[in-house]
């Protein structure tokens, strides 16, 4: 019979491959594809965790402006938050897919692989990266009152078209924030919502709906008193 240390000697150089080898990257570190002519509305934050007000602000800005598609951009850590609760990415990127409207929402991480996390570096790596396509940064009402703590915040504004969902109790901190004075000239009638995709920029709504008062922070605490 032969010697079976040929074999067997195979099959330990295999398992060593394997066991050395990279592990494959994630798909989703990566810059989703999109078309020229697309239109991509752009939803930042920590998704720590994902929730249903999420999904109702993509699905809002979905069907009233008539995106293409919807990226949830799973933020690596925001500079502005506590980072000592904050999940891994993995698992935020796994619970944002669970939540994600199918046919609506691509989730992605791609933030990981850039410089910086700042919202406004991003946008210049996808102008640069996609330049046939349309971004429209979507926001809560929540956000579009503290916008303006943001690195070169006015910068967002004057390259995309925004969009603001109201959330329940942020109504009239959002209007009276200092962004939206600021861009007051610039805000564009709900009705007419779909105006400021054309240009030019700034130009930004206010967009209202089914309202969720559901927040990332409050399940955290949540889960912690249980």
């Amino acid at each position: 019979m032969p010697p079976r240390t040929a074999p067997l000697a195979a099959a330990k150089l295999i398992t060593d491959a394997m066991a050395t080898s990279p592990t494959r990257p994630d798909p989703r570190l990566s810059t989703p594809l999109a078309l020229p002519g697309q239109t991509i509305g752009l939803l930042g934050g920590s998704f720590n965790p994902p929730h249903e007000g999420h999904a109702l602000i993509s699905r809002i800005a979905h069907r009233r402006l008539g995106l293409d598609r919807v990226w949830w951009l799973v933020t690596p850590g925001n500079p502005l938050k506590d980072k000592s609760e904050l999940a891994s990415l993995e698992s935020r990127l796994d619970a944002a897919e669970a939540l994600a409207p199918k046919g609506i929402v691509t989730v992605t991480g791609l933030e990981a692989g850039l410089p910086t996390t700042f919202t406004a570096a991003t946008l210049t790596h996808l102008l640069a990266r996609h330049p046939g396509v349309r971004f429209v940064w979507l926001m809560g009402a929540d956000n579009l009152a503290q916008i303006h703590r943001w690195k070169s915040w006015q910068s967002i504004f004057a390259r995309v078209p925004v969009a603001v969902v109201n959330r329940p109790g942020w109504h009239m901190r959002a209007v009276a924030s200092p962004a939206a004075r600021r861009f007051e000239k610039n805000r564009v009638p709900e009705n007419r919502c779909r105006e400021i995709l054309a240009g030019p920029w700034p130009a930004w709504t206010l967009l209202t709906g089914p309202l969720s008062d559901l927040s990332s922070s409050a399940i955290r605490r949540a889960r912690k008193s249980r």
